[in-house]
């Protein structure tokens, strides 16, 4: 069995009740047949069952206009700091949402998170979020010298269109760049969207078209502003990428590894077997959640470290 392919019994009890969450109470929230608002309703709803850890202060920020959640964990050193963008398929998600994957990763990686509330489609359509991703890294740049991106889903792209864009002006470029299960083809022509549409206990091919089509805006989809993929991808920093196994998206992580190895990038990935798109979501639920969070964290933090 590759490590693409479902293994359910490689995962613990507690994941695999959490699946059946999943697929039950999630996902038909991510629904062409419900309008947008009530899926923004619902997830928010849906973000404040999962638990927060303790020690992260979490205060109001701005960055060059962008409203900011800073996440602030005991004894975070000044001068670094990691910009997180949320998933949600450029349609949905908050810095509330993903609170407690932001809050993690700042206790991991020991250091301030500045989690962005980006405008979202279709009310800004693309290059709105990029715009935004830019200007808050540019003012959170100037005041910390050592700075890391992140993001998961729709974020993750983002952060990969983010990077790019800071290596073609010439800006500061990320310490290092980790990413869930990134959303980095908007096209959606990686094979996973055919053979592990049954096996997603999450997302949809037709609600991943849906999101698109709003934030596109009749852009192409192939455009690297949307689709990072298809961007040269040489000079970027190091690369963490971790996916679930039984997702739609897992062809997107495959694809973007392989085209960042063969552009020179220092990249590696960890695919969890078993596991869903975006299952960080619900972590201090099920370990494979923790796990994977403290290790994306450590992995920041040593980008982080000043030169030797």
């Amino acid at each position: 069995m590759s490590e693409a392919e479902t293994d359910a019994s490689r995962i613990g009890l507690a994941a695999q009740a959490l699946r059946l969450v999943t697929r039950v109470g999630l996902k038909p929230v991510f629904s062409t047949r419900l309008s947008l608002l009530v899926q923004r309703s619902l997830i928010s709803a849906a973000s404040r069952c999962f638990p927060r850890p303790e020690g992260v202060r979490d205060v109001e920020h701005y960055l060059d206009g962008v409203l900011a959640r800073r996440l602030i964990p005991e004894g975070a050193p000044d001068g670094r700091a990691i910009l997180y963008l949320h998933g949600g398929a450029y349609v949905l998600g908050s810095p509330g949402t993903h609170f407690g994957i932001a809050a993690r990763l700042a206790l991991a990686a020991g250091c301030e998170v500045f989690v962005i509330d980006y405008r979202l489609a279709p009310e800004h359509p693309a290059p709105a979020a990029l715009d935004d991703a830019v200007s808050a890294w540019k003012a959170l740049t100037a005041s910390h010298p050592a700075v890391a991106l992140a993001g998961d889903s729709a974020g993750g792209g983002l952060a990969l269109a983010t990077t790019v864009a800071l290596r073609d002006a010439a800006l500061v470029a990320p310490r290092a760049l980790a990413l869930i299960s990134p959303w980095v083809d908007l096209t959606l022509s990686g094979e996973s969207m055919q053979t592990l549409a049954a096996a997603d206990p999450l997302l949809s091919r037709d609600w991943l078209d849906w999101a698109a089509t709003h934030y596109a805006n009749g852009r192409n989809r192939n455009d690297p502003v949307l689709s990072p993929l298809f961007s040269p991808l040489a000079g970027l920093p190091p690369v963490l990428i971790h996916t679930g196994s039984d997702e739609v998206l897992l062809s997107d992580t495959q694809r973007l590894e392989t085209a960042l190895r063969a552009a020179g990038v220092e990249v590696q990935s960890r695919i969890y077997a078993g596991l869903w798109h975006d299952f960080q979501l619900q972590a201090g639920l099920m370990q494979e959640a923790d796990a994977s969070l403290e290790t994306l964290g450590r992995f920041l933090r040593a980008g982080l470290e000043p030169a030797a």
